[in-house]
């Protein structure tokens, strides 16, 4: 209770700091300054004039993978529950983006306020849930304890926890491992991350593995309709390699790696996605700067002789991929983790990946074992843009052997699918049992 009344101390002290950094970051994002009420807890802003609908259940998903990994489950619970509000919150603008485009009006949305006590007990008593699930590894000490003072159910869905994750929450284990035992399930993508939680003290009897959220992606009419879409704008007669979700030091690999490509297939089209919207100028500028021809998905002109087409777009990543010849994964080239390789999966393409993806060890691992993906080897720049070089030439080469990863890739994917459905009958053994409770 002592680490817990710290936390909240320090967070007050610290919130017009916060607040600061968010104006600050805005400059390059503006939606970072918007809706600055919602993260001081009052849900929904106080201009939208719409009123709260209460008592149902929150599920907090901080970003775009998350929100988009969810949305199979979400469409189970709105179907299960017609008349019970789903709120879904977010901390990021691109989050909050994906969830507008993916449910619109059919559940509540808004930001999950910060960690601070005034903010999150304002946010509960406007929302008064009756259950909040959290996505992966997500976890807000004040706003768990507050929940389960107010006998709130509380639930870890998809959970994940690397060795390094471990290893900084043990060093605030007077914080954490309480947190964790406030709830009342925690359900994890694998064996391994059941016992990373388990690490942290997290309690045994509430630990289990449901699977992978992940794994139960489809393809639905919205996705096909941006297919189409995308594809009146890109050439019929061009191989297309895709690098998704870009950060900083990525674009510069891959394109010392796309020059030597370019010697051997000089048709070949790259597509650059990067992960933040913030950095589509910089992208852009760097491109050409190294000399090559680019245009972007925001001029919304057909693709000719360019040898870059940059998505510079939210929300089109998904339909983007079923277009592609050959995928590779963003975020794997330094220490970021790397990014889900089961979207490409989805539509049977060769996917490389950089030498880190410690974000998704345990999907990796399927993959390989199953021949579904080219994993890289080395670090620095200079050697991982050689192994990519060496790796998207190898497929160039040989098609067959792009099918053969793709349809692989795509095995995987089915084989693992079904923790939509687990998780769901773990939320209606919750809320049965908060019905009980509070009827």
């Amino acid at each position: 209770m002592f680490a817990l009344f710290i936390y909240r101390l320090l967070l007050i002290i610290l919130l017009p700091i916060v607040i600061i950094v968010l104006i600050i970051r805005s400059k390059n994002n503006k939606a970072y300054r918007q809706r600055i009420l919602e993260r001081l807890g009052f849900f929904p802003q106080p201009t939208s004039f719409q009123p709260v609908k209460k008592a149902g259940i929150i599920i907090h998903a901080a970003s775009v993978g998350e929100v988009i990994a969810l949305k199979p489950f979400v469409e189970q619970l709105l179907q299960t529950y017609p008349t019970l509000p789903i709120t879904l919150t977010t901390f990021t603008p691109t989050g909050s983006a994906q969830v507008k485009k993916m449910f619109a009006s059919r559940v509540q949305h808004g930001y999950l306020p910060l960690d601070v006590f005034p903010c999150t007990s304002l946010f509960l008593k406007r929302l008064q849930p009756k259950l909040i699930i959290f996505m992966e590894t997500e976890l807000w000490p004040n706003l768990v304890a507050q929940c389960a003072k107010k006998n709130i159910k509380l639930m870890i869905i998809n959970g994940r926890l690397s060795q390094k994750s471990v290893m900084q929450y043990q060093k605030l284990s007077a914080l954490i491992s309480p947190t964790l035992n406030y709830f009342d399930k925690i359900l994890t993508q694998s064996q391994e991350n059941n016992e990373m939680f388990i690490k942290l003290k997290a309690n045994t009897d509430k630990c289990e593995v449901s699977g992978n959220l992940k794994f139960d992606i489809n393809i639905d009419q919205s996705i096909k309709e941006k297919q189409h879409e995308l594809a009146e704008l890109l050439p019929k007669n061009r191989v297309l390699w895709l690098v998704a979700s870009t950060h900083d030091g990525d674009e510069e690999i891959i394109l010392e790696s796309f020059k030597e490509i370019l010697n051997k297939f000089p048709e070949l089209l790259l597509i650059i996605v990067p992960r933040h919207p913030e950095r589509f100028s910089h992208v852009g500028d760097l491109c050409k700067s190294l000399h090559f021809t680019l245009t972007k998905r925001s001029s919304n002109t057909v693709v000719t002789h360019e040898q870059i087409w940059l998505l510079d777009s939210l929300g089109e990543l998904m339909a983007a991929f079923s277009l592609a010849n050959i995928v590779t994964m963003g975020g794997s080239f330094s220490h970021i983790g790397g990014h889900n390789p089961l979207e490409p999966a989805l539509f049977k393409k060769p996917i490389i990946v950089g030498s880190d993806m410690s974000n998704f060890n345990h999907v990796l691992t399927q993959l390989k074992q199953h021949q579904g993906v080219i994993q890289l080897e080395g670090e620095g720049n200079q050697s991982q843009s050689i192994a990519l070089t060496k790796a998207v030439l190898a497929l160039l080469e040989k098609p067959d052997q792009q099918q053969r990863l793709g349809y692989n890739a795509y095995q995987v994917v089915l084989a693992n699918q079904g923790a939509s459905e687990y998780t769901l009958k773990h939320v209606k053994s919750l809320m049965s049992f908060s019905e009980k409770t509070t009827g």
